[in-house]
């Protein structure tokens, strides 16, 4: 997740965004939405820009660039939405009870930041801090009376949940466009693990897809699914353009499948 597309097209954050709400679980800040009378729950591990990027947790940033136009608007730009809120409330809808914690602690990457470049950030924001507070969400959640868990991981959160799906801590895993994830994390899975990947994609090209896929068809004890998205980019599911129809339909397409896993296998 070192590849400068993990750190592109980043989300003006909302703590304000979406339709659920935040409380503090496995002592961790989380937008939850849903029901907590579920006994079926989805954990969404977001990617460097953390819990508050509307489209994980709901639906609204805005970035400019020079080739397209902003609706409504003569300025020339583009209207990019990060999807952590809505997605987790798109989850919630579903019938699942939603968690999207705060692994990153209150401090999501900032590009803007040139006192912080990303390296010196990441040293502080490490995939093995978030994979043991990812152990406590879980029994956090188990606590709550969920029976059933599964947890999706995007980008830098692919690497927490794949570490997750290792111990068999969780009913199913959905990586999508992740990061830091290796021949050897796939080997080790136990849970049934879907794993959507984009056709251009520095940190996970579709040669190193096709390399799980063919592990993956080895291991008969667990299910699996290798999906490569043609003519998208790493990170399309959650920082796309909506006035892009294309962009629109392909992230759809993602969570459409993710929630099928899910549905397949947590219950």
């Amino acid at each position: 997740m070192s590849g400068p597309q993990c750190c592109e097209n980043p989300p003006i954050l909302n703590p304000a965004s979406g339709q659920g709400h935040v409380e503090v679980l496995g002592g961790l800040k989380s937008y939850v939405s849903g029901s907590s009378d579920s006994n079926l729950a989805i954990v969404l591990v977001s990617d460097v820009f953390g819990y508050e990027a509307p489209n994980l947790s709901r639906l609204n940033f805005v970035l400019q660039y020079p080739d397209c136009d902003i609706v409504g608007s003569s300025e020339r730009g583009c209207l990019i939405f990060g999807n952590s809120r809505k997605l987790a409330d798109k989850v919630a809808a579903a019938g699942f009870y939603a968690v999207v914690p705060d692994f990153l602690g209150g401090e999501p990457y900032v590009p803007e930041n040139a006192e912080r470049p990303f390296t010196e950030w990441l040293k502080d924001h490490g995939t093995d801090k978030g994979y043991e507070d990812a152990k406590r969400i879980v029994e956090a959640v188990k606590g709550k009376g969920a029976s059933a868990i599964g947890a999706a991981g995007f980008c830098w959160g692919g690497k927490v949940v794949v570490e997750l799906a290792k111990t068999g801590s969780i009913g199913a895993a959905v990586l999508l466009h992740p990061s830091l994830v290796s021949v050897d994390d796939i080997k080790g899975v136990k849970a049934p693990i879907a794993i959507l990947g984009a056709e251009i994609d520095q940190r996970l090209p579709p040669e190193l897809l096709k390399q799980f896929e063919e592990i993956l068809a080895t291991k008969s004890e667990v299910d699996a699914r290798v999906k490569i998205f043609p003519k998208v980019s790493h990170g399309w599911t959650v920082r796309y353009d909506v006035t892009d129809e294309e962009a629109v339909k392909c992230a759809e397409e993602a969570h459409s499948d993710m929630l099928e896993w899910f549905a397949k296998f947590v219950k």
